[in-house]
């Protein structure tokens, strides 16, 4: 496959703020005050795995007219002014005594008049990247200024995605492809699970990953306990089901799907699971089109994986998928999103091979006007056997 362009043209973050700027007029927001990784980079295109450091805060601010504005600490200039962001403020971080939030409060009085309403994401999945004092602060330098919830404007647009975020996630799906046919390489009887982790994640690199900053599984006989444990140095053996659950990077988008391999000649029962699963994911794409509810996409597939009705440990059976791994919305049956051309989103269906043991599938998927198509390359219902 081709890769897509890296980046985005300014017209697309020029759409994707004009959005924005509709949408707080209607909810009587003067601003919005972003403070995470993805929410800056979703208005500017700022791309850095700087924000691991916890040191520094980083602020844009888009007003209800105009573009974006970068309150960023100076080290962050040079990047910054390679984006379409031309109103870039900044700072010698950290400071101690005021980092930020001065110029920060500045900014959003000169863009908020008295009285006005400043949007800060506020809901399931967000948080503010900065220190409560300095939120505080901020807060009281803004006078007759206040802060309040965003109308999960941000959380709406990302939902539906454009053509070209599209292809990256599919292109980041296929790396993950690549590298998931070459496990047999990696795993084998007698090596050790956290090698096949250690490896696997090379494999991605070499088959062209950004990088690979999620990767979980587990390796257990007849199934697992659970998906998200580390690594142990417990050598692989023959009756053991391996699992391997992805999310790498490709231009700043995830991809995040999972493949199960059983090491040797696999049991009825492990081979019914997986089968199972790959028909409950099929349901659900079969049904995925505009209109349908998030929820029954989760009644599709828990009718055919939890034909009883028994409690679901999981919680949900897949989420939105994109700048982050996970993303609004879940597939739970309280959620009735109504699903809209440009969603993408995992159908991650869960099912109890025996007590104590399951067998998750996982698969990336695009919502489009005639229906629903895959992303990640479809696995059929006979599991891999290495």
């Amino acid at each position: 496959m081709t890769p897509p362009m890296r980046g985005f043209p300014d017209e697309e973050f020029q759409r994707r703020t004009r959005s924005a700027q509709h949408m707080m007029e209607n909810a009587g927001l003067a601003a919005l005050l972003l403070t995470t990784e993805p929410e800056v980079r979703y208005y500017t295109g700022f791309l850095t795995r700087f924000w691991e450091s916890p040191t520094r805060p980083w602020f844009v601010v888009v007003p209800l007219s105009g573009d974006p504005i970068a309150v960023i600490p100076s080290i962050g200039a040079h990047l910054m002014g390679q984006t379409w962001v031309r109103d870039i403020r900044t700072w010698a971080a950290p400071d101690y005594d005021d980092d930020g939030v001065g110029l920060l409060a500045e900014t959003l009085c000169a863009c908020v008049p008295d009285g006005g309403r400043i949007g800060l994401a506020d809901q399931m999945e967000s948080h503010a990247r900065m220190p409560l004092a300095h939120l505080r602060d901020l807060t009281s330098r803004l006078a007759k200024r206040q802060i309040v919830g965003d109308a999960t404007i941000t959380r709406r647009l990302r939902m539906i995605k454009s053509a070209a975020e599209i292809d990256k996630i599919r292109f980041a799906a296929d790396i993950a492809g690549r590298a998931f046919d070459r496990v047999p390489e990696i795993a084998m009887p007698g090596t050790s699970l956290s090698q096949v982790f250690r490896s696997f994640q090379m494999v991605c690199l070499e088959e062209g990953a950004d990088w690979v900053p999620y990767l979980a599984g587990a390796a257990e006989q007849g199934g697992y306990a659970d998906v998200i444990s580390p690594a142990s140095d417990a050598p692989l053996a023959a009756g053991d089901v391996l699992m391997l659950d992805t999310g790498l990077v490709w231009d700043g988008y995830f991809c995040d799907y999972d493949r199960n391999f059983s090491i040797a000649t696999p049991s009825n029962d492990v081979r019914s699971a997986h089968a199972r699963l790959v028909e409950a994911t099929q349901a659900a794409l079969d049904m995925a089109k505009p209109g349908v509810l998030i929820s029954d996409l989760f009644h599709a597939m828990d009718a055919i994986v939890n034909p009883e009705r028994t409690a679901m440990d999981a919680g949900r059976l897949g989420h939105g998928l994109g700048l982050q791994l996970t993303e609004w919305p879940s597939i739970i049956p309280t959620d009735h999103t109504v699903l809209e051309p440009g969603m993408v989103l995992t159908l991650e269906p869960s099912v109890q091979v025996r007590e104590g043991k399951i067998m998750v599938h996982e698969e990336n998927i695009v919502i489009q006007a005639e229906g629903a198509a895959l992303l990640s390359p479809a696995q059929g219902p006979d599991i891999r056997v290495i």
